[in-house]
């Protein structure tokens, strides 16, 4: 077995020989890749929140004025939609990490990632509805009046 890449035609003859590859393409876009990408896309936007919350909180000792500025900004309905990003990029990152775990240590979970995945999906679902329900809920009575 040799260590380089494969070719196009090494590629086209293990297609021939059962692998489920799509025609024209070694991308095959099945949901634990998808799952993959996500888990890194919410790890990066989890990473900016946190580097973001730290250089705003530090302002306190700096300006307190000019921190006050800030944490008013916070108070607008885009930034509550982007706080409903953020609680579903951690809920999911989270529940994504602890089906990973045990992907990699439970015996059985090569087997039952793809079952995993749909858990994740569920629970993520689950617990988001009523979550934007009432993060989203302020928000919206500010905007169109209510309560």
């Amino acid at each position: 077995m040799s260590t380089t890449a494969s070719t196009a035609t090494e590629a086209g003859a293990s297609d021939r020989a059962g692998a489920s590859r799509r025609q024209g393409t070694f991308y095959r876009g099945d949901p634990g890749m998808w799952s993959w990408v996500l888990h890194r896309i919410t790890g990066v936007f989890t990473f900016f929140f946190l580097f973001v919350h730290v250089l705003d909180t530090a302002l306190v000792r700096v300006s307190p004025n000019t921190y006050d500025q800030v944490i008013e900004t916070y108070k607008t309905p885009l930034v509550n939609l982007l706080e409903v990003g953020l609680v579903g990029a951690v809920l999911f990152h989270a529940l994504n990490g602890v089906r990973v775990m045990l992907v990699d240590f439970w015996s059985k979970g090569p087997k039952l990632q793809k079952a995993m995945l749909w858990v994740v999906g569920v629970v993520w679902v689950v617990v988001m509805v009523p979550g934007v329900f009432f993060m989203v809920k302020r928000t919206v009575e500010t905007l169109f009046g209510g309560n």
